[in-house]
C-alpha cells in the first residue's frame, strides 16, 4: 500500500474527491474510525490517502479500454486529516483562506449589516475578509464611500465596475493575482450583487458545471448543497457553493457574546480601555469605542452593525 497526500475537493455520499500532491484524483471514503473519533472530512481538507497502485493502475487501464465515466467505487482510503487553518459548518468547508465579500452599490441597494454579518464569520473562523462593491458605474460616490468604510475598518476593498472596466477593477486584478495567488478562496454576497459577474471576470477560465451537478443531484433550491473546489489558474482553489450567501450568522458559527467585539476589527486597539471593565461598547458613557466614532476613527455603520448583533447574540438561546 502506498500513502500520498493532497486536498479533498469534493465530497458527495461518503466518497470524497482527493486531488493529491502528484497530480493524481482518487475517490475514496474515511476509515471508520474517523466516525468514533468524531472527525468528519470536510472539502479543503488536507489529507493522507492510503491506496494500492497495481490496482488503481489496473483500473485506469480498465476505464481508457472502456471509454466508461467513472464510477462510484472507491480508489483507496482517507487515513488522516490533517489539523485545519479555519473551518465552516455552512457550507461545510475547511481550510477558506480569503472570503471575498460581494455587495452592490445600487440595484440592490447595499445593506451594512449583511455585509458585516459575514466580515464577523470570517474573522470569527480565522478567514481574511476582502469586500469588493460591485456596479459601481450605477452610483459611483455610494460605491466608493462604502469601500472607503471597510478600508478604515482595516480590510482589502474594492469599488468596481466590472461593466466598464472601471473603478478598482484593475488593483482587484492585482491583488487576486498576487495575494491570492496558492489559496482557498470562496466568494460571498447577497442575491443580485454581482457575485457570479466578478468572479467571471477576474477568473475567466472558471466554469464549473453547477446547473449540471445541480440537475444530477435533485437537489432544492433551498437545499444546502454539496461543496466543490476547482482549481484555478495560477495556483490554488475556488470554493464554488450557493451556501455562502447563506451564512446563518446566529444558528451555524457559534459565535458568543462575548466574542462579538473581537470580530470587529477596528476596535482591537480600544478594547479594555473604556471607563467601565464590563463596557458592552453600546451605549455606555466613557466607552472609547463610541469617542471612536465621534472622532471619524470608526464607521458609524459598522457600530450600528455591532449593536444589532450584540442584540441577537445576547438573546441567542445556548446550544444544547
Amino acid at each position: 500500500m502506498k500513502q500520498i497526500d493532497g486536498i479533498i475537493t469534493a465530497a458527495v455520499g461518503g466518497l470524497y474527491t482527493v486531488r493529491c500532491d502528484d497530480g493524481e484524483v482518487l475517490r475514496c471514503p474515511a476509515r471508520g474510525v474517523f466516525r468514533h473519533q468524531g472527525v468528519t472530512p470536510l472539502v479543503g481538507d488536507r489529507v493522507t490517502v492510503e491506496y494500492d497502485p497495481a490496482s488503481l493502475a489496473e483500473k485506469r487501464v480498465a476505464e481508457k479500454s472502456t471509454a466508461a465515466t467513472r464510477g462510484s467505487a472507491s480508489d483507496g482510503f482517507i487515513a488522516a486529516v490533517h489539523p485545519r487553518r479555519s473551518e465552516l459548518v455552512r457550507p461545510p468547508v475547511a481550510n477558506i483562506d480569503l472570503l471575498y465579500i460581494t455587495a452592490a452599490a445600487a440595484k440592490p441597494d447595499p445593506q451594512p449589516i449583511s455585509i458585516d454579518k459575514m466580515t464577523c464569520v470570517a474573522e470569527h473562523n480565522g478567514i481574511e475578509p476582502v469586500i469588493i462593491v460591485t456596479k459601481r458605474d450605477l452610483a459611483p460616490e455610494r460605491a466608493d464611500e462604502l469601500a472607503a468604510i471597510y478600508r478604515l475598518a482595516g480590510y482589502t476593498a474594492f469599488a468596481v465596475s466590472v461593466t466598464e472596466g472601471s473603478g478598482d477593477i484593475d488593483a482587484l486584478h492585482n491583488f487576486v493575482k498576487n495575494d491570492g495567488a496558492g489559496k482557498i478562496s470562496a466568494f460571498a454576497g447577497v442575491s443580485g450583487a454581482g457575485k457570479s459577474t466578478v468572479l467571471g471576470h477576474i477568473y475567466p477560465h472558471f466554469a464549473p458545471e453547477v446547473g449540471e451537478v445541480s440537475r444530477k443531484l435533485g437537489r432544492g433550491r433551498h437545499t444546502t448543497r454539496t461543496v466543490t473546489l476547482y482549481e484555478i489558474e495560477g495556483g490554488g482553489y475556488i470554493a464554488d457553493t450557493p451556501g455562502f450567501s447563506l451564512l446563518d450568522f446566529i444558528r451555524y458559527d457559534f459565535m458568543e457574546v462575548d466574542d462579538l467585539d473581537y470580530a470587529f476589527r477596528e476596535f482591537q486597539p480600544y478594547l479594555g480601555r473604556c471607563r467601565y471593565n464590563d463596557c458592552s461598547h453600546t451605549k455606555e458613557e466613557g466607552c472609547v469605542i463610541i469617542e471612536a466614532i465621534e472622532e471619524g476613527k470608526v464607521a458609524r455603520t459598522r457600530h450600528e452593525s455591532y449593536v444589532t448583533l450584540y442584540a441577537e447574540l445576547k438573546s441567542k438561546k445556548p446550544w444544547k
